[in-house]
């Protein structure tokens, strides 16, 4: 696969270009402005460990230790003993896609000049993303409080030849000393603040979150495409998508997708030939998704803005300022609290509730699509009885949206001390950002069976013809899934129109136009 080429440093990443980075390998390059902060911001912390002042995390404990002091001597194995000793996390390892991102985005931080790290450091993390060394990082213990202290210990491991890396995302996992030296790479000796800048930060949750953002922003046009599909296949209504409705109630979300509504079922032979049937209002899954799909985009929307902030955000503690010059008077080491996940875990649970209300009113579609009405065969086949139809789909889609919900239970509501009481409050923004990313998965799934289930419902209105959106949705799908009038391995289709949903392009670009 061909690597996505960027400048780290430079300019503020954004969605846009993470879209186009999706799991790609990375080809990065580091802008000489952020090394040059880089070096300026070393040159700082070289200069307060010179002053012998007590400073947090340079010459003293961390956490509930923050009042031990460390002698000049013991300054580098401070920080060798931080990542060895924060490297406790356990469970599956985290995906390749989300580790390649929790390297960008650090490195994209160190180079904003206010963490004190070496440039050797920062070329060494270019290295391992030019090469796609993926370091194995354990999906489980952070609390998103200092930031992800176990994931980023265990991401950084490699550093001091430890712990187990593998070569992109097919690679055999391998012990890290060995992986590197296959590459001239050796181990680094750390040294003041670090270990400290590597593990302090929230690069795990905003790794996870940023790759549920730009996948959502990809299923959200897809779903109101796949609800006209089945408007057409259930002859819904278009009026309550009309616009002198929408400005009455004028939320952002709910007028996007009225219009999306419109646009696609223009040119509907199945609308007009049951304009005047007897039918006064359509089930609120048809009826009332614009409120629906509209409430989930501008949850979508806000959700974004905080990704896309913290991604650019500088999450280290403490951080150093000084003056650009050699004026020691003027350099500073400040104590904050900018690693702290709350920002990030709120909205991770928030759109965990806002993606399985998707995943709902879609399951919805799905049963109102085998209910057998308005003229469509029961569970979507002629012949049933001898045949199950496309009972069991629907089952599948319940199934998962049963784990939806469970896994929607918000994490960032609890909070457990820990450092002794030191950290008396934490995000567990961590917890919120991988039930998030399972939900995300989820939610695909239960659309794409939508898709798949109303491309068969559809195929009943022919020779009418639908939409032009439906219409062209329609034709993607029967390349790759034929109409069914017989069961078959129906969970081979489930996982076709997965792919079609997640890979196809062409799909993607009817949603967007």
């Amino acid at each position: 696969m061909t690597a996505y080429a960027l400048t780290l440093g430079d300019q503020p990443l954004d969605l846009e270009t993470l879209d186009a980075a999706l799991d790609k390998p990375l080809q990065v390059a580091l802008s000489e402005d952020g090394m040059q902060r880089a070096r300026l911001a070393r040159g700082w912390v070289e200069e307060l460990t010179r002053r012998g002042d007590a400073i947090y995390g340079i010459n003293t404990g961390f956490g509930h230790l923050k009042n031990k002091r460390i002698s000049a001597d013991q300054l580098d194995k401070l920080q060798e003993n931080l990542i060895l000793s924060h490297a406790v996390g356990v469970g599956t390892a985290t995906p390749p896609r989300i580790v390649r991102w929790m390297l960008m985005f650090k490195t994209q931080m160190l180079l904003r000049g206010h963490s004190g790290v070496r440039p050797e450091l920062i070329r060494r993390l270019a290295s391992w993303l030019n090469n796609d060394l993926l370091p194995v990082v354990p999906t489980r213990g952070s609390l998103g409080a200092s930031g992800d202290l176990a994931p980023l210990a265990h991401l950084f491991l490699p550093l001091l030849g430890r712990g187990e890396m593998q070569l992109g995302s097919a690679g055999e996992i391998r012990p890290a000393a060995k992986v590197q030296a296959e590459y001239g790479l050796g181990p680094l000796r750390l040294v003041a603040k670090e270990g400290l800048a590597l593990i302090n930060g929230t690069q795990f949750m905003a790794a996870y979150g940023a790759n549920v953002a730009v996948r959502a922003r990809r299923l959200i046009d897809l779903t109101d495409l796949i609800l006209c599909m089945s408007l057409e296949g259930l002859q819904g209504s278009v009026r309550p998508a009309d616009d002198r409705l929408h400005q009455l109630r004028p939320h952002p979300g709910a007028q996007i997708v009225a219009a999306n509504i419109r646009r696609h079922m223009t040119g509907s032979e199945i609308l007009k030939s049951h304009e005047d049937c007897e039918r006064v209002q359509d089930p609120y899954s048809l009826r009332c998704a614009p409120q629906v799909h509209g409430a989930f985009r501008d949850a979508l929307s806000h959700y974004c803005e905080v990704i896309t902030r913290e991604i650019n955000s500088v999450t280290d503690n403490p951080l150093v300022f000084g003056d650009g010059g050699d004026g020691a008077a003027t350099t500073e080491a400040i104590s904050g609290g900018l690693f702290h996940g709350a920002p990030l875990a709120l909205v991770l649970d928030y759109l965990a509730i806002a993606l399985t209300d998707l995943a709902n009113i879609s399951e919805r579609r799905i049963y109102l699509l085998l209910a057998g009405e308005n003229g469509l065969p029961k569970l979507l086949m002629r012949d049933t009885g001898l045949n199950s139809g496309f009972m069991l789909p629907q089952y599948t889609a319940a199934a998962l949206l049963n784990e939806c919900k469970v896994l929607a239970t918000p994490a960032s509501v609890d909070s457990i001390p820990t450092s002794l009481g030191q950290e008396d409050h934490v995000s567990m923004g961590g917890t919120s950002a991988v039930k998030l990313y399972e939900i995300l998965d989820r939610v695909e799934t239960v659309v794409a069976i939508e898709l798949m289930c109303a491309a068969q419902a559809m195929d009943y209105r022919d020779p009418l013809n639908p939409g032009n959106g439906p219409r062209r949705a329609r034709e993607i799908v029967r390349e790759h899934i034929r109409h069914a009038e017989a069961d078959r391995l129906f969970g081979e289709d489930i996982q076709t129109a997965l792919r079609l949903l997640r890979e196809d392009e062409d799909l993607r670009e009817i949603a967007r136009t």
